[in-house]
């Protein structure tokens, strides 16, 4: 098992008796996308030495509408991984609330509901409630749902680090949540097969896995969905994305023009920064898929 991921059992075993510890101080932040100049088409550290430092910082995400942003962080201050949320107000970015991780933090495209593994908070007023479970469907004891990442038709992707390392999916249909499936093996080859990202529209999907033709360590990939439905082969987002080191858990802003993921700095990722890079890759990506039809 990949050191971040044997952490984070590990972790997970003690949320129920380990305190937080003492806050982190953030500095106020002014502008778009927390004060940070936006990358080109090749990869660069998110909010160096603010949010990316030298230790562990992952799962970085901007909530629908751009004005919140969350990450979540251990080590230093914090005895146990902890999310950290910031909110734009005006063109002031502050630190405004956090909390103990309890599964990896996604949103819905509406941003009404923050998505943790097999459970959630829903938003009330300018705030979130109590974690709530998505219910019998999602809570098996053979399963060790990560990340579960919602499109707007409810459609649900999860991964599974207790089968193999591998990815499920649950459409909704007409108001009826369906039985969660294994996805086809475009998505499940390979190992440590895990984080997906679905689009809003359900037009593709990114996810992380070390296959044979990738650069040597986890990286992503994106499948397109295809005129008939199906997923279209997997394919690796290159050299601007990925690297020799471990690369993972994307996900793309509301705003359709970035991506954003976590990047191991040593070999055994106890220092993870966040990365971002245009999302013009998966046009370009699209461009060329089209062509091979």
């Amino acid at each position: 098992m990949h050191s971040y991921w044997a952490r984070s059992a590990l972790y997970f075993s003690v949320l129920a008796v380990t305190t937080i510890g003492h806050a982190r101080e953030f500095p106020e932040l002014d502008g778009p996308y927390m004060g940070q100049t936006p990358p080109g088409n090749r990869a660069e550290v998110f909010a160096p030495d603010i949010v990316s430092t030298d230790g562990w910082e992952v799962e970085g995400v901007f909530a629908p509408g751009m004005h919140e942003f969350y990450f979540t962080t251990n080590g230093g201050e914090y005895k146990v991984p902890t999310v950290v949320g910031f909110r734009q107000e005006g063109d002031i970015w502050r630190k405004y609330t956090e909390f103990r991780r309890d599964g990896e933090v996604t949103f819905s495209p509406d941003g009404q509901r923050m998505h943790m593994a097999e459970g959630y908070k829903d938003r009330v007023g300018d705030d979130w409630s109590e974690r709530q479970e998505l219910g019998p469907m999602f809570q098996r004891e053979d399963w060790g749902i990560m990340r579960l990442s919602a499109s707007a038709k409810g459609t649900y992707v999860f991964d599974d680090y207790k089968s193999d390392d591998l990815i499920r999916i649950s459409p909704l249909i007409g108001g009826e949540r369906r039985e969660p499936k294994e996805m086809g093996p475009m998505v499940n080859t390979g190992e440590w097969t895990a984080h997906p990202f679905i689009a809003p529209d359900e037009s593709y999907l990114i996810w992380d896995s070390e296959r044979e033709d990738g650069f040597g360590d986890s990286d992503l990939y994106i499948s397109f969905r295809q005129p008939d439905g199906s997923w279209g082969e997997a394919i690796n987002m290159g050299e601007g994305v990925n690297s020799d080191k471990w690369d993972a858990y994307a996900t793309v802003t509301s705003d359709g023009k970035y991506l954003l993921f976590n990047r191991g700095v040593d070999p055994e990722n106890n220092n993870i920064d966040i990365y971002w890079v245009s999302a013009d890759i998966i046009s370009e990506l699209k461009a060329q898929d089209l062509q091979k039809r």
